[in-house]
């Protein structure tokens, strides 16, 4: 029999230290999406399965975990990403003509891990912006993500860019069932050139030399420079080339010092995307902190497809990579029931201080705060001061 206080596989309590590190990160990305003209929306945890689903591929039906409503006799889903209920409110409950900018933070659930480390309850925050097909959406999407895991002081942050088009411009024309896309695409990110040979068997020559060329295409700026050269010229490759090269140019003015490279043949997500496709990591890292894009078929099955771009990210895997902020100080306070006491330990924490008060028997053990002052008494009045030393 297993023990009551063992969780399943891949879920883990947050303990107060991490819990706090989170916190912090939470109120640190919000404001700086308010910042930007963001509104906060809280969608809930559980929906109707279609709704959860819509547009988002095999890979998200598989991650979601389903049940069966008691009230309705539906399929109901616990969200597994937090965006597809964005699209929702922006088409049924908002309907405002123009731009829309949503930003939301709260638990998602996975059926499946993302990786051996990973946890199956992430914190998701994210950002999408509806109703604006330009690539001033596209960039404001990338810098709100740079600009939030700069201020979690990650860093140094590489952006890698890519773009769903690049591959759409490729195989136009050439007679692919979904299974055999998906295929191709998996071979694709996974630098599988055997793979995409053996799958493009019947494809013309122009495709195939194009599909290996794609392997090749990762790096930096010279990247866009080979593609030119390398690729057909179809009007949807060279209008994402393009934006790519203007997004980065723009990205190098604003953080001299952010990194930008280009894979072009990472599709991850292919289904998903109809444009920019962007992952953030710390230097040195093998996981991305954030990934988003454009989307613009997110809101189709709410019968009102606007375009769409954001970018969504996990604050529990940002809080153990974000370097940790000094403790909190606090002042430590003796209890007892003098009234004067208990009247100023109310004042200062109305006034937003942290008083932590010494129950009887309590000792000097606290880890969640730095005590530097104390109240103590002293002519007959509680005055604040330095904390002092507790003597051997």
């Amino acid at each position: 029999m297993l023990s009551a206080w063992l969780l399943p596989e891949h879920i883990a309590d947050v303990l107060p230290a991490q819990a706090r590190r989170v916190e912090e990160l939470r109120r640190a990305l919000l404001d700086r999406a308010r910042a930007y003209g963001f509104e906060l929306v809280m969608p809930p945890l559980l929906e109707h399965l279609e709704s959860l689903l819509s547009g988002t591929g095999r890979e998200m039906d598989l991650k979601t975990f389903k049940l069966v409503d008691q009230l309705s006799g539906r399929m109901l889903g616990l969200r597994a990403d937090t965006t597809p209920q964005a699209a929702r409110i922006d088409a049924h409950l908002l309907n405002r003509e123009g731009v829309t900018r949503l930003c939301y933070c709260g638990p998602v659930l996975h059926a499946r891990p993302m990786g051996m480390a990973a946890t199956r309850e992430p914190l998701q925050f994210g950002a999408e912006i509806f109703g604006h097909a330009g690539l001033e959406a596209d960039l404001e999407a990338v810098e709100l993500a740079v600009d939030g895991l700069m201020a979690a002081r990650v860093g140094p942050l590489v952006l890698d860019l890519a773009d769903a088009r690049v591959l759409r411009g490729v195989l136009a024309g050439v007679a692919l069932d979904a299974a055999q896309l998906q295929d191709v695409v998996q071979a694709l990110t996974e630098k599988d050139a055997a793979g995409v040979e053996a799958l493009t068997l019947g494809a013309p020559a122009e495709t195939r030399a194009a599909l290996q060329a794609l392997l090749r295409l990762y790096g930096g700026t010279e990247v866009l420079a080979a593609a030119r050269r390398e690729l057909p010229r179809r009007a949807l490759v060279i209008e994402a080339l393009d934006q790519l090269e203007w997004l980065a140019s723009h990205l190098r003015a604003a953080h001299p010092g952010l990194k930008i490279g280009f894979d072009l043949s990472d599709m991850s997500g292919y289904a998903y995307y109809s444009g920019l496709r962007f992952a953030i990591y710390a230097h040195g890292s093998s996981d991305a902190l954030a990934r988003g894009g454009r989307y613009d078929e997110v809101g189709a099955i709410f019968g009102r497809n606007r375009p769409a771009a954001g970018f969504s990210l996990d604050l529990k895997s940002l809080a153990e990579v974000a370097q940790p902020s000094a403790l909190p100080t606090a002042i430590r306070a003796p209890w007892s029931e003098d009234p004067a006491l208990r009247a100023e330990v109310r004042r200062l924490r109305e006034e937003g201080e942290i008083v932590v008060s010494m129950l009887p028997g309590q000792g000097d053990e606290s880890q969640a705060f730095r005590c530097d002052r104390e109240l103590r008494l002293s002519a007959g009045a509680w005055v604040l001061g330095p904390l002092e030393a507790v003597s051997a």
